[in-house]
C-alpha cells in the first residue's frame, strides 16, 4: 500500500512545474519572429495615423503657399505608400526596437523548450521582414574598417525593459541615417539655465535644417545620465504627437520649444514656411546632483513606427 501511494504521489519536480505553469507565460520564437516581420512591413508602408493627422493640420494651417503644397505631397505620398504597399522613403531605415518584456513570460519553441533569445527572434523577423518586403539593407556589420553591409539589415538595435505581467510589446521603428545623423548630445553643468537648454536645443534642430527632411518629429531626452538621456530622446519619439509630457513645466517647455523652432521658418523640405517641426515631444528621468544631460533625437516627416502587443 505505501509502494502504491509513492508511486501516485507528484514528484516535487512536477510540482513544480505546474506551478511554473501557473505563473509563466510561454510565447513562442516564432510568433514574436511573425510579428516584428509584420511590424517591419507596417512601418515601412504605412505613416501612423497620428503622424498623418498632424501633417494634415499643418498643411491646413500653413501661410505659405509653397509649403502648403509640399505638405500635401508628403501627405499624397503616404496614402500612395500604404495603398500601393511601397516604402515611404527609399531609406528604409534602421531596425530599432522597444520590447517590454512582462516578467512572467518566457521565449520557447513552442512546446515550452527553450530554443532562443528574444533578441534572437526579433532579430530573425527583422531579418525575414526586411526580405520580404524587398526593403533596403542598411547595416553595415563594422562601423570604420571594412564596412561591409551585412545583406540583412540586421543586428536591429535592441532595447528591452521588465515590466510587469505576462505581455509583450514590442515597438520597431525604422530610423533613417539622414535624420539621425544630425542628432546631438550635451552634457549641462546643472546650473545651465532653461534659456541656454532651450537656445542649444533650438540651434540643433536649425543645424539640421533641409538635409533631415523637415518637418521633424523632435525628440529631447533630459536627465538619466550620458546614455540615459539619449535613449529618452528616442523613446519620445515613439509618444502619439497628441500627447503632451504629464508634467506642466515640461508640457510648457515643449510648447515652446516648438514655437520656437517653427520661428526658424526653415518649412518643409527646408524651402520655408511655419512648419519646421510637427511637436517636440521631452522625456525625463533623475539624474546625478552634479549633471544635467540633454540629447536631441531628430526624425524626419517619414515618421515610422508600429506596436503589437503579444
Amino acid at each position: 500500500m505505501r509502494s502504491e501511494i509513492r508511486r501516485t504521489r507528484p514528484s516535487m519536480l512536477t510540482l513544480i512545474n505546474r506551478w511554473l505553469l501557473t505563473v509563466v507565460r510561454y510565447i513562442d520564437f516564432e510568433k514574436i519572429v511573425e510579428t516584428v516581420e509584420s511590424l517591419c512591413l507596417s512601418a515601412a508602408y504605412e505613416l501612423p495615423a497620428d503622424v498623418l493627422a498632424a501633417l494634415e493640420r499643418a498643411a491646413r494651417r500653413e501661410s505659405s503657399p509653397g509649403a502648403a503644397k509640399i505638405l500635401n505631397q508628403l501627405i499624397a505620398n503616404a496614402r500612395i505608400a500604404e495603398s500601393e504597399r511601397i516604402p515611404l522613403c527609399q531609406d528604409t531605415g534602421l531596425a530599432v526596437v522597444f520590447a517590454e518584456c512582462g516578467s512572467q513570460v518566457a521565449v520557447t519553441s513552442g512546446a515550452g523548450e527553450r530554443r532562443a533569445t528574444l533578441f534572437d527572434a526579433i532579430n530573425a523577423g527583422v531579418v525575414a521582414g526586411f526580405a520580404k518586403g524587398y526593403l533596403r539593407m542598411s547595416v553595415v556589420a563594422d562601423p570604420l574598417n571594412q564596412r561591409r553591409n551585412t545583406g540583412s539589415n540586421a543586428p536591429a538595435i535592441i532595447h528591452q525593459t521588465i515590466v510587469p505581467g505576462e505581455r509583450l510589446k514590442l515597438t520597431v521603428m525604422t530610423k533613417g541615417g539622414g535624420c539621425e545623423n544630425k542628432s546631438q548630445f550635451r552634457m549641462f553643468r546643472p546650473t545651465a539655465a532653461g534659456d541656454q537648454i532651450i537656445d542649444w536645443i533650438v540651434d540643433v534642430v536649425a543645424s539640421a535644417g533641409a538635409d533631415a527632411c523637415p518637418p521633424f518629429v523632435v525628440g529631447v531626452g533630459m536627465g538619466g545620465n550620458f546614455e540615459l538621456s539619449c535613449l529618452l530622446s528616442k523613446k519620445a519619439l515613439c509618444r502619439n504627437l497628441d500627447q503632451r509630457n504629464g508634467d506642466g513645466f515640461y508640457a510648457g517647455l515643449e510648447a515652446e520649444l516648438l514655437s520656437q523652432i517653427n520661428a526658424l521658418g526653415i518649412g518643409p523640405q527646408g524651402l520655408g514656411g511655419d512648419t519646421t517641426a510637427l511637436v517636440c515631444a521631452i522625456e525625463t528621468a533623475p539624474c546625478h546632483i552634479a549633471s544635467l544631460p540633454v540629447a536631441v533625437n531628430i526624425e524626419c516627416h517619414s515618421h515610422r513606427h508600429k506596436t503589437a502587443v503579444i
